[in-house]
């Protein structure tokens, strides 16, 4: 008698409700067609995360270290287009994306060279990782430019291993294996949707920062949390602040303020590793202003006079 052995993922919400149902039909339909089935339980959910503070197995802060570069001044987003005879029946509408040899090439050189500062990957020949994302079997002029324009670069790169992707494939090993990833590339548009999919890994969109960077530093750049106004929430002092602290660290570091930068990155982590301070998006029921000054706490270190922010010096 065959044996199928099962994997069970009830999820979150109402899953383990229906999933039972469907395990229900599944047995059943095992003792009418002459098989069998072994299902095995797995716990992969917010609600187990919230109880043990722990979830996906092997993705922890030491190994999900991924960051995306995305184009941010053309490509789908261009405002070029029109709609003819709107309004009737036979109204057309074109949007037309714009993708530039100079524009494709400054992100990716800017992603390279970003891969070479950080040196995740480790391999004996190569010292980061650059994963395009694209859809080229779709999109056969946008993204077959894209790509060609990703192999021109790569080459200028021999240590820094070239990789790639489809979007929506890359979206699937987001979530299954986000380890796997150093720097992402990818165009306006799918640059916009992965990266809200990662603050999303990351821990929610109240932890997510992000920059509009001018990597030639001819104009100033920006920097933003993800997320955005939230205006039902606007007064009530309960947004998580993370983001935006977050965002300031990054232009620090973008200004050459490493060590500075560092120190913040590493108060941050201290005061969510605590779980003493956090807002109510986290678990928690502190106030905004709260986890600022949790986090720029000054605290004494080991030999009693070096004062630095509360984050531990590691």
């Amino acid at each position: 008698m065959k044996l199928y052995r099962i994997a069970v993922i009830p999820g979150d919400g109402v899953g383990s409700e229906v999933s039972a149902e469907a395990v229900k039909l599944l047995e059943g339909a095992a003792e009418k067609y002459g098989f069998q089935v072994e299902t095995t339980p797995f716990e992969w959910g917010c609600d187990y995360y919230l109880e043990h503070g722990v979830t996906v197995k092997g993705a922890t802060p030491e190994t999900v270290d991924m960051i995306v570069v995305r184009e941010n001044t053309e490509g789908e987003y261009a405002a070029t287009g029109g709609i003819f005879k709107e309004g009737t029946d036979d109204a057309v509408a074109m949007q037309t994306g714009v993708f530039t040899a100079k524009g494709c090439e400054r992100a990716m050189r800017y992603a390279f060279d970003l891969a070479r500062v950080r040196k995740k990957w480790g391999e004996k020949d190569h010292v980061g990782m650059v994963t395009n994302c694209t859809k080229s079997n779709a999109l056969n002029y946008s993204m077959v430019f894209w790509d060609s324009l990703y192999e021109k670069v790569a080459k200028d790169y021999p240590d820094i291993k070239p990789d790639s992707a489809m979007v929506d494939a890359l979206c699937m090993w987001f979530v299954k294996n986000p380890g796997y990833f150093d720097v992402i590339v990818a165009s306006n548009l799918f640059g916009d949707i992965i990266t809200d999919l990662g603050a999303m890994i990351q821990g929610g969109m109240g932890l997510a920062a992000g920059g509009n960077i001018n990597p030639e530093k001819t104009y100033p750049s920006m920097f933003e949390p993800i997320h955005g106004s939230a205006p039902k929430y606007t007064g009530k002092g309960i947004a998580n602040p993370i983001a935006s602290i977050e965002s300031m660290r990054m232009m620090l570091e973008h200004l050459g303020e490493g060590e500075a930068a560092l120190d913040i990155q590493r108060a941050v982590i201290r005061v969510l590793e605590a779980k003493e301070v956090r807002t109510r998006d986290l678990g928690g029921t502190s106030r905004t202003h709260e986890v600022g000054d949790a986090i720029l706490r000054p605290h004494t270190g080991q030999g009693g006079s070096e004062r630095r922010f509360y984050g531990k010096i590691l």
